[in-house]
């Protein structure tokens, strides 16, 4: 009779949802593979090998390739035109026998064959800006690519062959591992103009003065990379994804007009040369500066350069290690100020460089905004290695290399200025300082995989723009608490996730290929890091395992696999369900209260036990002490269960009295309401559910119940829950944490309001 009872409790009390499962089982007749939402990512993962290990790190062979360059670089102003000759000293670090080079020569997507356009098929605009319609319709298209003089090693001509932005150079011999190659290319082209052709790099002109400001990069070839993963990363430039570039050292002079002032990625390896007395003065003085920046050249100095046009030159000189890529800017227009900011037990020099049109914002904030970034970045990552950062004003612009970076940010000709364009400066200057970081140092490849360098800086520069907001409260306007941050808390991707289906691709898609950019590469992976790190993981965890991840890849070539190993590694986390929602679907998040049921307790059997009594053969008799639920407003339901004590059940009394002391028993609790509570998922992404539980005295209780909740039953989940107290309100992500795309389903008394998320689903339904 025992094992009988047994067998009945174990049938019985069998939940609703496992029986309906069973009944579903009965009916599939074929088999099918594994789509649980928390299946390993066996399948998606590269299988581990002695480059990269299963933790994340790199692997006990492990190599990357080094090129270094030496470059003698002249600017011709008056013709807008840019002059080259390098040498590049290619390392092969790899086991492999390489019988050819790839070298990146971008600057040919604006050649004047360039088939960039060609790839657009947006049509007939119904309305376009003044200068992109006589841009597009009225002139010959810019020349500005690449004009190879020649390519030598030792004196003698390279074979070589260009196809559009690469070019293979072929090797006079196989270059075996272990083994250097020496090669120069001489090279010039044409500068674009950045404001009215666009362009990563380029000049602005201003014809009041005459004057131009260069942001100069990707201005000389540049060795690809190659890789344990892929080989050669020889896709070309269409001019969206961005770089994939080896480390090296560079030695490089630039010769500008003799009255420019210009800055560059490494040390100025000749100051006191290119500096005036009054400016080594001001130099030695912002080096002990760590509040104010100390200007270098004044406003006033920069006004009257701008009208003088030397006709003699300069050659400014820099030498920087361990790089994987180069940029400068050069100007007489500009302004220059510099501050010491304590990195670690170092010091780094946060510097800026504009001219008097982004005044008076950017003397106020610019290098104030690259320091906070330096300390709030090496506190998230790794103490930055680098002995500068610079923050160079350039309209419309928004770009990184290592050390130095273009920003935007104009106020208008009366030096007034928005909030938005406040903001909108403060945010750029953070993001591209932060670039430092990501993808300068934790070196991904930008050209394959945009997130891990746009979404990873997108993700840390909310976290900084929040430092910023404290460390300098005047620089918040009025109504502003914390800094208004446009990317990284959740609800800021709601309108993207829960938008047109037709026109979102998922986060592990080339960047070149994605439908809304600025949403794919930065917004949504950078709030998917935002969730799991304050709402998923927590703080303190994820802090580790990201910064593991900053330090393991420092100087190295990661890939995303690498990253989502580490991370779990690092902290004890599966999180293989979040890569998968998050990162390869365009699933979105939906969870909502279903339903509600309360219940009482009663010692008389319910119509539910007499029911599987009476199908079982079986008497009353024998059952074991059983406590029965009788759900509120039921036939059984009696006024009288409301009030009723616990222990005046004969069984819970007896079980009670038989197995806790005396002294446990005075703390015994004696819950009064019972709740079924069922959570729907009508959104595909698994989340944890966070739920606020409002009680009738006013108080009130928040609940996280993990992912791992939906592991059985991928579309609802239910809950019972024991309280002393009468529960009136319930709310699924009261602080939106989840990026919830329909919160009209969210609150128990359902509350009447219209979503605009209807329409969708019903669109997706159909």
């Amino acid at each position: 009779m025992k094992i009988f009872k047994r067998l009945f409790l174990s049938i019985m009390f069998l939940s609703a949802a496992t029986f309906a499962q069973e009944q579903e089982a009965q009916e599939i007749k074929q088999g099918h593979t594994n789509n649980n939402k928390f299946k390993q990512m066996y399948d998606e993962f590269s299988t581990p090998n002695m480059y990269r290990a299963a933790s994340g790190a790199p692997g006990h062979a492990y190599y990357q390739q080094q090129a270094d360059y030496k470059m003698d670089i002249e600017l011709d102003d008056k013709n807008a035109r840019l002059y080259g000759n390098e040498t590049i000293t290619y390392t092969n670090n790899s086991p492999d026998q390489l019988n050819y080079l790839w070298v990146q020569l971008d600057q040919n997507m604006r050649a004047k064959d360039s088939k960039t356009p060609l790839i657009e098929g947006s049509g007939v605009a119904p309305a376009n800006q003044t200068s992109s319609f006589a841009n597009n319709y009225m002139t010959e298209p810019f020349d500005g690519g690449f004009n190879i003089q020649e390519v030598k090693a030792k004196g003698k001509d390279l074979p070589h062959m260009i196809n559009r932005t690469m070019m293979r150079v072929e090797l006079p011999e196989p270059l075996e591992s272990g083994d250097s190659f020496e090669f120069s290319i001489k090279w010039w082209y044409n500068i674009n103009d950045h404001v009215n052709g666009r362009g990563r790099s380029g000049y602005e002109y201003f014809p009041e003065d005459g004057n131009r400001a260069y942001v100069i990069a990707q201005f000389y070839p540049r060795m690809a990379v190659y890789n344990d993963v892929e080989g050669w990363q020889n896709s070309q430039f269409w001019g969206r994804d961005e770089f994939a570039l080896p480390f090296g050292d560079f030695e490089v002079n630039i010769t500008v007009p003799a009255d420019h002032i210009l800055d560059a990625t490494g040390k100025l390896t000749n100051r006191k040369e290119v500096f005036s007395k009054e400016m080594m003065k001001r130099y030695e003085k912002a080096k002990k500066s760590y509040d104010e920046p100390v200007l270098i050249v004044t406003q006033d100095e920069a006004e009257k350069a701008e009208k003088a046009f030397s006709e003699d030159k300069k050659t400014w000189k820099f030498y920087a290690e361990n790089v994987r890529d180069y940029g400068f800017a050069t100007s007489r227009k500009f302004i220059w100020d510099m501050m010491a900011v304590k990195i670690g037990d170092k010091d780094a020099m946060a510097v800026s460089l504009y001219p008097k049109e982004g005044n008076p914002l950017w003397e106020e904030w610019s290098t104030k905004a690259v320091a906070s970034t330096l300390k709030s970045y090496s506190r998230m990552t790794f103490d930055y290695p680098y002995h500068k950062a610079i923050s160079v004003h350039a309209k419309n612009q928004g770009m990184e290399y290592p050390m130095i970076c273009w920003n935007y940010g104009r106020p208008d000709e009366e030096g007034n200025y928005s909030d938005r364009t406040k903001y909108g400066m403060m945010s750029v200057i953070i993001h591209e300082v932060g670039h430092n970081f990501f993808p300068m140092i934790v070196n991904s490849d930008e050209r394959q995989w945009t997130w891990m360098d746009e979404g990873l800086n997108t993700f840390v520069q909310y976290v900084a723009e929040q430092d910023f907001g404290k460390w300098y409260p005047d620089a918040l306007s009025e109504g502003h608490d914390t800094y208004p941050s446009r990317r990284g808390p959740a609800a800021k991707i709601v309108p993207y996730m829960g938008g047109d289906q037709n026109y979102i691709a998922p986060i592990m898609t080339k960047g070149l290929n994605t439908y809304q950019f600025g949403n794919n590469a930065y917004g949504k992976p950078a709030t998917a890091l935002n969730i799991l790190r304050e709402t998923v993981m927590g703080e303190e965890l994820f802090d580790y395992a990201f910064r593991e991840y900053s330090q393991r890849w420092m100087f190295k070539h990661p890939t995303p696999e690498d990253f989502f190993r580490t991370m779990e590694d690092a902290s004890a986390f599966d999180l293989d369900w979040f890569w998968r929602g998050w990162f390869y679907t365009t699933d979105w998040v939906d969870i909502g209260v279903k339903e509600v049921k309360k219940y009482y307790v009663s010692s008389e059997p319910n119509e539910y036990v007499k029911n599987i009594v009476k199908q079982r053969g079986m008497k009353m008799s024998d059952l074991p002490p059983l406590v029965y639920m009788v759900e509120d407003g039921s036939e059984e339901y009696k006024e009288s269960m409301k009030d009723q004590d616990l222990l005046d059940i004969p069984t819970v009394k007896e079980y009670v009295m038989d197995n806790f002391s005396e002294e446990e028993q005075k703390n015994i609790k004696q819950p009064k309401y019972f709740y079924n509570v069922t959570f729907e998922k009508p959104g595909g992404l698994v989340m944890p559910i966070i739920v606020e539980y409002s009680y009738a005295d006013g108080t009130s209780k928040t609940e996280h119940y993990p992912a791992q909740i939906w592991r059985y039953n991928d579309n609802e989940v239910s809950k019972a829950i024991a309280s002393d107290k009468e529960i009136v309100g319930i709310t699924v992500d009261p602080n939106l944490e989840t990026a919830d795309v329909d919160t009209s389903n969210n609150s128990w008394p359902q509350q009447e309001e219209q979503s605009a998320f209807d329409k969708f689903k019903e669109k997706v339904k159909d």
